[in-house]
């Protein structure tokens, strides 16, 4: 993809991702037939979570909000989605301190495999592996730069059980390589996931 432009990447991002939801929705429709007459353990899910990483230029902690979703294969394998959006963070970039002049903002997407493995009857670990695109926008006064780039993505995670459908999750990610500004490539997250 080096070669591409960045709305070509943003394209063709966006094609994998509407052509992953329709796989799921049609392995879903699909094994939603075969969980009910052979008692499988197929199903989607999908969550939410506060998502937290140091700010590159800052060196701030900065927020942000995640969404997921996914489809069980079985009980231990399973395919996600997910974006984090990280709110705007202002810096100086020139030597007036009590002006903040520039302003970042961070987005991180992944597809990825997930791997389950029970440790307790309500508690379960897992590692997830796949790809990323990640985008950071900066603006100073009046010049906009967007960033984007497009790497290998990880999680390792912990998912408690709360209730028959609800689990609360927490996880590590890294999305690529390292980032020059805005929201640093590792991220934690906490939230919660809900079965259907």
């Amino acid at each position: 993809m080096r070669n591409c432009e960045p709305d070509q990447i943003e394209d063709i991002m966006k094609k994998l991702f509407i052509t992953l939801a329709a796989a799921v929705a049609a392995i879903g429709s699909a094994q939603a037939q075969t969980v009910v007459s052979e008692g499988g353990t197929g199903r989607p899910y999908i969550g939410a979570a506060v998502s937290g990483a140091k700010n590159q230029t800052t060196d701030d902690w900065q927020a942000g909000g995640k969404i997921f979703g996914g489809y069980n294969i079985d009980q231990n394998w399973a395919v996600e989605v997910g974006h984090s959006r990280f709110g705007k963070e202002d810096f100086r970039a020139t030597a007036a301190p009590q002006f903040p002049d520039a302003q970042v903002k961070s987005s991180r997407t992944y597809i990825a495999g997930k791997y389950t493995m029970p440790v307790s009857t309500d508690l379960s670990a897992y590692a997830k592996l796949g790809a990323s695109y990640n985008e950071t926008k900066t603006s100073f006064m009046s010049a906009n730069r967007t960033n984007r780039d497009t790497g290998a993505y990880a999680a390792l995670g912990l998912q408690y059980a709360l209730a028959p459908n609800v689990a609360l999750v927490g996880e590590y990610e890294r999305y690529g390589k390292k980032k020059d500004v805005g929201a640093k490539a590792d991220v934690v997250s906490v939230g919660l996931q809900y079965g259907f």
